[in-house]
């Protein structure tokens, strides 16, 4: 995988992100697939996505905790561009076990148990969702967190066994607000009351001045853990 990585990349070089997912879904026919949770950065690709009519599939975790605002717009982006966001929901036996054995809000008490909850409602569907493509298109940028520092815009996924590849990594937060107005794409409304990353209802809260742009997100746990599995890094990665 790593030769065909360093391969792929020497092509994207110099190419702006819509020239690269344009290329990729060129290399990859049917096989390319973007994941979105209707924040900032993945409405910027869901627009590159269908506005230029690329052949790649887009879906999205609904986990049954979202905000309504993000319904809101995922409801919005449907009416926009007219195309199918495909949604992928947890196992609804596996919901049932978790809830009826610790309660709806066990994800509080461990970070254990969050992991359990984030297994359950997003990383099992997910594997469901990427199995059998080859390239992963996400919304990652490298100022996000220091865990998203040190990776490159094209990696291997181990887990997944396939390439990722994040189109706007090196985009500032500036440029990803300018984008969305420039085009005016429709976003969550939670982004203007404080939501920089924007998850489940009971999990997510509004960042205050100074916090980290992940500070919001499983606000009660160590910065350190937070991650849901949905990125797994490699140990040389890290």
């Amino acid at each position: 995988m790593v030769g065909s990585i360093e391969k792929i990349r020497a092509q994207l070089t110099n190419l702006g992100p819509v020239e690269a997912l344009t290329l990729l879904a060129e290399l990859f026919p049917g096989k390319v697939i973007f994941s979105t949770s209707f924040g900032w950065e993945d409405q910027v690709i869901s627009h590159m996505i269908f506005a230029n009519k690329l052949p790649i599939k887009v879906f999205t975790l609904e986990t049954g905790r979202l905000f309504p605002e993000t319904y809101y717009v995922w409801g919005r982006t449907l009416e926009r561009y007219g195309e199918n966001i495909h949604a992928y929901y947890p196992n609804t036996e596996a919901v049932e076990r978790l809830v009826s054995s610790k309660g709806p809000s066990s994800f509080y008490e461990s970070v254990e148990n969050r992991k359990e909850c984030c297994g359950i409602r997003k990383v099992e569907p997910l594997n469901r969702a990427l199995a059998g493509n080859d390239v992963w298109i996400t919304g990652i940028r490298a100022e996000q967190s220091a865990n998203r520092q040190h990776m490159d815009n094209l990696e291997p996924d181990e887990v997944h066994q396939l390439i990722k590849f994040h189109p706007i990594y090196s985009w500032s937060l500036d440029e990803v607000k300018a984008y969305i107005k420039e085009y005016n794409i429709p976003y969550n409304p939670l982004h203007d009351k404080g939501f920089p990353s924007i998850g489940c209802a009971p999990c997510t809260r509004a960042v205050r001045e100074g916090e980290d742009f992940r500070a919001g997100r499983w606000w009660w746990e160590d910065q350190s853990k937070k991650e849901c599995g949905l990125h797994e890094v490699s140990t040389e990665q890290k």
